[in-house]
């Protein structure tokens, strides 16, 4: 029965193929296998078939693949495409940076310094994105503003300045809750990929509302 205690957590739990290691999915790479036996990176978690599930990390993917650990898995012969990892990284990346060009669209997504700092300011607020190559300087500015604030620094300042057909931007604030937790979830996936990369999931600071506006979440 779907009411008994435990069964809703552990239709959320995965194991890793690769560690052994079981964890809620939303922290774990999906992939399958296609029709002509490639592999398949499933970041949206969407596509049909069984999924095999890792931890995602370079390191352990590039394990997973040297050790054929999706062919057991499968219990099939699996094609790996040359620059697997790579490619796995450049899909999560764009997924991250649609959610944010929607959130942009949605009026709940602010570039630059200036503006990242007013939604600080006003308590709208709930994920601060800051570019990985971006100045310490800066970033300390921004963080000593946005102090208690969940931070996601996984993104390259050329990349977050595409999402507004700008040449770089290093700072970007969100202001709706669920495309925080959204891009968290990503954001904690890419870090497996880049060195370097910063999450830190820290609540806000005692006293600052936490703000909502419209349904920009995840299915």
């Amino acid at each position: 029965m779907s009411g008994q205690p435990g069964v809703t957590t552990a239709k959320s739990q995965r194991r890793c193929i690769a560690t052994g290691e079981i964890h809620d999915r939303s922290s774990l790479l999906r992939f399958v296998v296609g029709p002509n036996g490639e592999l398949v990176a499933d970041v949206a978690s969407r596509l049909p078939g069984r999924g095999l599930w890792l931890t995602p990390r370079r390191d352990i993917l590039e394990r997973a693949i040297t050790r054929r650990l999706f062919a057991r898995s499968a219990h099939r012969s699996i094609i790996t495409p040359p620059g697997f990892a790579d490619r796995v990284e450049a899909l999560l990346v764009q997924r991250c940076l649609d959610a944010i060009g929607l959130g942009r669209r949605a009026g709940v997504a602010f570039a630059g310094f200036e503006k990242a700092c007013e939604a600080i300011r006003t308590g709208k607020a709930t994920l601060l994105v800051l570019a990985l190559d971006g100045a310490e300087d800066g970033r300390r500015k921004i963080r000593a503003v946005g102090s208690g604030l969940p931070l996601a620094i996984v993104l390259t300042a050329a990349e977050m300045g595409a999402i507004s057909g700008r040449d770089h931007v290093v700072n970007i604030a969100i202001t709706d809750s669920r495309l925080s937790a959204r891009l968290l979830t990503v954001a904690q996936k890419i870090a497996g990929f880049r060195p370097g990369a910063v999450i830190d999931r820290a609540e806000p600071a005692p006293g600052r509302p936490i703000w909502q506006d419209g349904g920009i979440g995840s299915r």
